[in-house]
């Protein structure tokens, strides 16, 4: 059994949306920072159990908190992962202003923050109490570096595990 889900990936600028997607979907990474102007869209199919889900993603360009969010790049999507930059404590809270800007304009939909550049964690970054903070609001934490590839895999296959939950019933009947 398999169906295919669009998936967004937000964030503030430079937190690794790109690195992260070109790591899932075609396991690479580069150095060289490369400015998403608008979308760019990825394919990949995953397999959740005996389940296949074949996901559309879009990159989207970077957010600040000066920024709208254009609703029609979220027309038909399943989710969201909302990257954070785990080096930059600024990017918790562009990641809570996103996710309220989201919430209203295209209502609630199924997210994953992607805690980002953790091969980098040298205690001087995002503050663990801030992300712990969101924990405790219930946002779903996964840690990832795509230069390294830790929990990029991770990220996304809980993303679409929490699709999936939400539409249940849909997701026994199909498994």
């Amino acid at each position: 059994m398999s169906d295919k889900v669009k998936i967004c990936l937000v964030g503030a600028t430079a937190v690794g949306k790109t690195s992260l997607v070109s790591r899932f979907a075609r396991s690479i990474f580069s150095d060289r920072y490369r400015t998403t102007i608008g979308v760019s869209i990825e394919t990949r199919e995953i397999r959740r159990g005996n389940h296949s889900t074949q996901l559309v993603i879009w990159d989207l360009s970077g957010e600040d908190e000066f920024q709208n969010v254009q609703p029609a790049y979220f027309r038909g999507a399943g989710g969201y992962l909302l990257v954070i930059d785990g080096q930059r404590a600024e990017t918790v809270e562009t990641a809570r202003a996103l996710r309220a800007r989201l919430q209203a304009t295209v209502g609630p939909l199924p997210f994953v923050a992607a805690i980002n550049k953790s091969d980098l964690d040298d205690g001087s970054g995002a503050a663990r109490s801030d992300l712990e903070r969101l924990e405790r609001e219930g946002w779903l934490l996964v840690y990832t570096s795509a230069k390294t590839g830790k929990g990029v895999d991770e990220a996304f296959g809980r993303l679409v595990d929490v699709i999936h939950g939400t539409r249940a019933e849909a997701w026994n009947r199909a498994t």
